[in-house]
């Protein structure tokens, strides 16, 4: 599975479809799905109540808008993903290098959602705080084989399991792996889609593992972390969109008991 995305997924093709605002009126708004995601982070994380040291994202892909909210709360931070372009594309970002994908309007939405900090303010934070980007493998037993990282207080994991897993046996097992990198205590923020078959970026066809509700509660609870919430944004108008066949996204908080 992890091949398929080195060989065929297209950072720049993959930012403009899920994650690119409208700046002009001729435009397509591809906002929908990172207009909850940043809605809900900034609930997760805008008043404090989850805070600490080290912060994990498995998965990142080429993007940093899930850290937007969190930034201010911890004080340092480990992204990672399997495909190499992703990760050039984050370095690109955290080096303000030239041709680095934009940002600014996604930190805008969550300023305006916040009242609080300006782009600039958090652009230079994340730049500050990021202290590595890591290969990272969700199938093995530890993702960053062979660097070990300390156990985290935040691990946030975005469209990566479904995505990277061949059943939902092994999306158990990466799940748990996931799990592995938190303290006792620790919060995992989880974001995916549910009944999604495959996904497109471009020409390319990604399969992925079909997951319900029930299935993800009851394997966190399985693992040992108990969700506090459960967050969904029904899927937009199946009928125009035949890049994916997704029903519903969803956004979780679950604590490592």
């Amino acid at each position: 599975m992890g091949e398929n995305h080195q060989v065929g997924f297209d950072p720049k093709i993959y930012f403009d479809h899920c994650y690119q605002f409208a700046t002009l009126p001729s435009q397509k708004d591809n906002s929908y799905f990172v207009k909850f995601v940043l809605c809900q982070l900034s609930k997760t994380f805008s008043k404090g109540k989850y805070q600490g040291q080290m912060l994990i994202e498995v998965g990142t892909g080429p993007t940093v808008h899930t850290l937007i909210s969190a930034c201010q709360y911890y004080d340092e931070f480990v992204v990672s993903d399997y495909v190499d372009s992703n990760r050039r594309e984050i370095e690109k970002w955290l080096k303000a290098e030239d041709g680095c994908f934009d940002w600014g309007a996604h930190m805008q939405y969550v300023c305006d959602l916040e009242g609080k900090r300006t782009p600039q303010m958090i652009s230079d934070t994340l730049r500050q705080k990021v202290k590595l980007v890591l290969k990272c493998d969700v199938c093995l037993e530890n993702p960053f084989h062979p660097i070990e990282v300390p156990p985290a207080d935040c691990v946030i994991s975005s469209l990566c399991l479904e995505a990277a897993c061949k059943d939902r046996e092994s999306y158990r097992l990466s799940l748990s792996s996931m799990a592995s990198l938190l303290k006792s205590g620790g919060v995992l923020v989880l974001i995916g889609d549910l009944e999604e078959n495959y996904y497109t970026v471009g020409k390319q066809r990604f399969a992925c593992v079909n997951l319900s509700q029930e299935f993800i509660t009851s394997t966190l609870s399985e693992l040992g972390l108990t969700v506090e919430e459960f967050n969904l944004q029904q899927a937009a108008d199946r009928t125009s969109d035949l890049e994916c066949d997704y029903t519903a996204s969803f956004h979780l908080i679950a604590i490592k008991q």
